[in-house]
């Protein structure tokens, strides 16, 4: 950038206002955050950086304790908020506001749109399409301490400083492509996601790494106790392993221990997390326990799939990349592996699928192909000279 304005830093109510009575003269702004997560279980929200043409800010949110006046601006619909990748601070601020930002124009999922690849770093974007090499100095610094160093700062304020003119590069590039619809499509799918199914703490099991190769009664067992867990971490806003950790979890699910004896002798459940909710936890796995199979967990399937689907799955695979390839776009934005998988093991009434490739742009670009290939409509041949996959009429 040939000119950056300098920076105002606001740790009071009174800053807080001004400043957003000066953003709102403008149509869009750059949004980002700081926190620290390691000790609590709602990360605390330590600086919220903004810019806008002619202005840039950090605001020390401890200092000031409020969004008062910024929240109804993250919340306007007439301002557009330039993120990277942030989902994270979308969340901060539902936690601290009660509402949802939006509308949202995400730098990370339009640059996946336009072929830098998914989950593309902002340092990395911010070289590739402006040639400026961050400092990442004080990418393990303690934004809790204070006061902040003058070089703290500048490093906070560069995560919004370039977000204005990737936004205006990301744009023209969609647009001359025709992918603004797109990425309004997934931006929509940002905006709902605090208030999305996965975060309800019945849910919170299926992110507990092994718990699909649980017994079905178990995994009941699980559930109930990880969503017992949730509960107990954000009561004290502690981080969940703090409680209990995952592999315990497991753990517990798996034995049943029924009695305060056999918590103790659970190796690596800490005594004074027994001595505190021992008898919670006894009485949340009896309660998994007595749960009928109806309300067991549907398990995915584990065991090696017939290799006739595996075939399938591979043809699907192969006819995503080729366009993925095509389009510029990585294979995975468009569909993963499971989710090829589960197409072809459906077999009947696959468009029914709740499944991201055949909804929106995706089932456009790639998914009705893929259906069509699983029902014979099309053929896949390779293309003499170019040995690029094709589709051609079913015979």
């Amino acid at each position: 950038m040939s000119h950056r304005p300098s920076p105002l830093y606001i740790n009071d109510r009174h800053g807080l206002h001004h400043l957003v009575n000066r953003l709102r003269h403008y149509d869009r702004l750059a949004l980002d955050t700081e926190f620290v997560g390691e000790t609590s279980f709602t990360p605390r929200l330590e600086l919220i950086q903004v810019a806008v043409a002619d202005c840039c800010a950090v605001v020390d949110f401890p200092a000031v304790g409020s969004l008062d006046g910024l929240d109804e601006l993250l919340a306007d619909p007439s301002v557009e908020k330039v993120v990277h990748a942030g989902r994270q601070d979308l969340e901060l601020f539902y936690a601290h506001a009660g509402r949802l930002t939006g509308p949202v124009f995400d730098t990370q999922v339009a640059a996946a749109m336009v072929g830098y690849g998914t989950q593309i770093g902002y340092a990395q974007l911010v070289q590739r399409i402006t040639g400026t090499k961050l400092d990442k100095s004080h990418t393990l610094t303690n934004w809790s301490q204070r006061p902040l160093t003058e070089e703290q700062i500048a490093y906070a304020l560069e995560d919004v400083q370039f977000l204005l003119p990737i936004h205006d590069h990301l744009r023209h590039r969609l647009r001359s492509l025709g992918r603004l619809e797109w990425v309004k499509e997934e931006f929509s799918r940002m905006q709902l996601g605090p208030q999305d199914s996965s975060r309800d703490p019945r849910m919170r099991y299926q992110r507990i790494r092994g718990w699909e190769n649980l017994k079905p009664r178990e995994a009941a067992v699980l559930r109930e106790l990880a969503a017992w867990r949730e509960e107990e971490a954000r009561r004290r806003n502690v981080p969940r392993g703090r409680v209990v950790r995952d592999e315990i979890l497991l753990e517990l699910a798996r034995r049943a221990p029924d009695s305060l004896a056999a918590l103790r002798a659970t190796r690596g459940l800490h005594p004074s997390e027994v001595e505190r909710n021992g008898e919670a936890i006894l009485a949340v796995i009896r309660q998994g326990l007595a749960l009928p199979q109806s309300a067991w967990p549907d398990m995915p399937r584990t065991g090696k799939s017939e290799p006739e689907v595996d075939g399938l799955v591979d043809l699907l695979q192969a006819v995503l990349k080729a366009r993925a390839l095509e389009e510029r776009i990585a294979p995975t934005l468009l569909a993963t592996a499971s989710d090829l998988q589960a197409l072809v093991e459906a077999k009947h009434h696959r468009e029914k699928l709740d499944l991201p490739i055949l909804s929106g742009w995706r089932r456009t670009l790639a998914g009705d192909d893929l259906l069509r290939v699983l029902d014979g409509a099309v053929t896949v041949h390779v293309e003499p000279g170019t040995g690029k996959l094709r589709l051609a009429p079913g015979y």
